[in-house]
């Protein structure tokens, strides 16, 4: 199979807008010297030093934020409105890590006494070359929260962008050196996803993390497990949004449309699945598809439009294909349910009903503005669809009952549970799934340290 070209593709018109060439072998080998060059020095610059670049390159972003909001919804659909969002959330993410690294990776301090010692602690200690594989969805901010913590804890680090979305993956490298980082520290690399295994391979390259798909992350993990190299992965998600009797219902559909169309429906921790209590759900399913149906499909930078293309043509088409096969074995279909004839890889705010264990999309993930819904009977019926997944990456509950909020903390399998509200990345607090959604955690101090050896320092 010919590699998938490196080029920045209008998804609201199908346009090719610019075209990149792949970096050579040569090109490839000297940026992975460069980096393993670089972090010989950097790992001894102090975080004051740090702290000035990132703060730098936070002030940096925020100047420019609508500009690269413009380049986002250029290169993957969504809306003006959302990129720029995401922009912001980045000069978030920078300042927060300046902020606090210093503390989150803080010697340890062990009792000495106990273990036969004038002094005992834990020290982290940054890997060195880490290579990041990042997914087009969140172009900018899946990559921010790894460049963040990594360059703050001292790595240096590799980007193996996602081939659609070249342009926002050089500005990352050009942004973090113009605030001061000095060069080799964060790099671009322009290459497929053939030539990963290459890059993981070497042995300057310490660790690796991967935003992706399922089978993206199998590979790595393979690859980098042969190696025993230590990896962060973070796949896919079908995340349950339930919603009790005792919930706001006008609240829960509101926030439930949010939560399924956020970034035209493609974010691993968007709400796909919806398991509504058998007493609420026939009220749910009408204000549910009618607010679906009501939002506004259209180019991404008109303000007024709610949802706008999927970012790549064969996500679309994906995407349709699944919501036919549902249709094909009897799933009922509320809303939406058809291509959109127009130019542009548009799909509509889609609800399914009448879903059975037996169809596909009981299992699979809709990587786009399709919400499956179900009916339970109680509290157990709606947790035990919740886990009838092979992921396990967010969810969601709706409920005033303090009782079901603790069974629905305990009970639920995933690596986030968020109680009447939308499932939302914050630098403060840990990231990442289990089963087949991934391992190990992005943000907070669990993720800064995910790239540290943690060195255990004992003294007679």
């Amino acid at each position: 199979m010919p590699a998938t070209p490196i080029a920045t593709t209008n998804p609201a018109t199908g346009e090719t807008v610019k075209t990149f060439t792949a970096a050579s072998d040569a090109e490839v080998d000297a940026a992975i010297t460069r980096a393993a060059n670089r972090f010989v020095d950097y790992r001894r610059t102090d975080f004051t030093q740090r702290t000035r670049w990132m703060h730098a390159a936070a002030d940096l972003l925020e100047a420019e934020a609508d500009e690269v909001a413009a380049m986002m919804t250029l290169e993957m659909g969504k809306t003006l409105t959302s990129a720029k969002a995401e922009a912001l959330k980045c000069v978030k993410g920078f300042r927060y890590y300046a902020d606090h690294s210093a503390e989150l990776l803080a010697d340890e301090v062990a009792d000495a006494s106990k273990v036969n010692a004038s002094k005992a602690f834990a020290r982290y200690q940054p890997l060195g070359v880490v290579l990041a594989v990042m997914p087009w969805n969140f172009p900018l901010w899946q990559a921010v929260r790894f460049a963040a913590p990594a360059l703050m804890a001292g790595n240096v680090g590799l980007l193996k962008h996602a081939s659609n979305v070249p342009q926002t993956a050089l500005y990352l490298a050009d942004l973090l050196g113009r605030a001061g980082f000095p060069d080799g520290c964060f790099q671009t690399l322009l290459i497929s996803s053939g030539a990963v295994e290459r890059v993981l391979r070497d042995p300057r390259v310490a660790a690796a993390t991967l935003t992706g798909s399922e089978p993206a992350g199998r590979s790595v993990a393979a690859i980098a497990g042969d190696e025993v190299k230590h990896t962060v992965l973070e796949l896919g998600g079908s995340d349950p949004f339930i919603v009790m009797p005792s919930a706001d219902l006008e609240s829960a559909v509101r926030t439930a449309v949010t939560a399924r169309v956020q970034n035209n429906g493609q974010s691993c921790i968007a709400a796909k699945r919806f398991i509504v209590h058998t007493d609420i759900y026939d009220d749910f399913v009408t204000q549910f598809v009618s607010q679906m149906s009501a939002l506004r499909v259209g180019d991404p930078t008109d303000p007024d439009t709610d949802v706008g293309p999927l970012a790549t043509e064969s996500g679309r088409d994906e995407v349709a294909q699944q919501v036919d096969a549902a249709a094909a074995a009897g799933a009922v279909i509320r809303c939406g349910g058809k291509r959109l004839n127009r130019p542009g890889w548009f799909y509509p705010p889609t609800v399914i009903t009448d879903i059975s264990r037996d169809m596909a999309i009981f299992t699979e993930e809709v990587f786009g503005p399709v919400a499956s819904v179900y009916r339970a009977a109680d509290i157990d019926e709606a947790i035990e669809i919740a886990n009838a997944s092979p992921f396990g990456l967010g969810s969601n509950a709706w409920t005033r009952d303090e009782a079901e909020i603790s069974r629905f903390a305990d009970e639920i399998e995933a690596g986030q549970v968020f109680i009447n509200g939308m499932t939302v990345s914050y630098p403060e607090l840990p990231f990442g799934g289990i089963k087949r959604s991934g391992y190990g955690r992005e943000l907070s101090g669990h993720g800064i340290r995910e790239f540290c050896n943690l060195k255990t320092v004992w003294v007679a």
